[in-house]
C-alpha cells in the first residue's frame, strides 16, 4: 500500500538543493564563456584564412610585364617594298607571381609583330626572350610614339589576361636591322634593274 498523503521521514542533507544552484548557474556561464571564446577565436582565425586567400588570388592575379625590343637579324626576306625579319622580345615580370606570356602581337601602318615562338613561363622577377615575326613597309617611316604591343599573358590562378605594353620602336634593334634589310633590299633592287 502506497500512502500519498505521508510525509517524507527521509532526514534532509544539508546544503544540496542550496548550494548546487549557484554552483550549476556558474559552471554553465563558464561553458558560455568558453563556446563564447573559442567561437571568437574559430572566427577570427576563419576570417584571417579568408582574407589571406583573398590577398593571395589579389596577388596571382597581377601582371607588371616589361618588354623590350631585342635584335631582329635572325634572318629575314625582302619582297615587294617590305622586309620579314626574325628577332627577339625580352620579357622581364616585374610582378609578384609567376606568369606564362602566351602570345604577343601589335599592328600599326607599315609594321606588324606577332609571336612565333613558345610560350614562355616567367617567375617573378625573371627574364626571358619570346621569338617574334617582324613585317616593316620600307616606304613607311616608322612612326615616333611608342607602339603598344598587346600581350596574352597566363597567371598563375589559370586565368588568361589581354595586357598591353608600349614599346619604343625608334632608335630600338628593331628598326636598326629593318633599315638595314630596306637598304639592302633597295641597293639590290637598283643594282637588278
Amino acid at each position: 500500500m502506497i500512502d500519498l498523503g505521508g510525509q517524507n521521514h527521509h532526514p534532509a542533507e544539508s546544503g544540496t538543493g542550496t548550494s548546487d544552484r549557484p554552483m550549476a548557474g556558474w559552471k554553465m556561464t563558464l561553458h558560455l564563456v568558453s563556446a563564447l571564446a573559442v567561437g571568437v577565436v574559430l572566427g577570427g582565425f576563419g576570417v584571417s584564412e579568408l582574407r589571406d586567400s583573398r590577398d593571395l588570388r589579389e596577388r596571382n592575379a597581377v601582371v607588371a610585364l616589361v618588354a623590350l625590343p631585342q635584335s631582329a637579324n635572325f634572318g629575314g626576306s625582302a619582297a615587294q617594298g617590305s622586309v620579314q625579319l626574325s628577332g627577339q622580345l625580352l620579357l622581364i615580370n616585374a610582378g609578384p607571381a609567376p606568369i606564362t606570356v602566351r602570345e604577343v602581337q601589335a599592328e600599326r601602318p607599315g609594321f606588324t609583330v606577332r609571336s612565333t615562338g613558345q610560350p614562355r613561363l616567367l617567375p617573378p622577377g625573371g627574364t626571358g626572350q619570346l621569338l617574334v615575326e617582324l613585317r616593316f613597309e620600307c616606304s613607311v617611316a616608322i612612326q615616333p610614339e611608342p607602339l603598344s604591343l598587346r600581350l596574352s599573358v597566363e597567371t598563375d590562378d589559370r586565368q588568361v589576361r589581354e595586357v598591353t605594353h608600349p614599346v619604343a620602336l625608334v632608335g630600338s634593334a628593331w628598326e636598326r636591322d629593318a633599315q638595314s634589310m630596306c637598304e639592302l633590299h633597295t641597293a639590290r633592287a637598283g643594282i637588278v634593274s
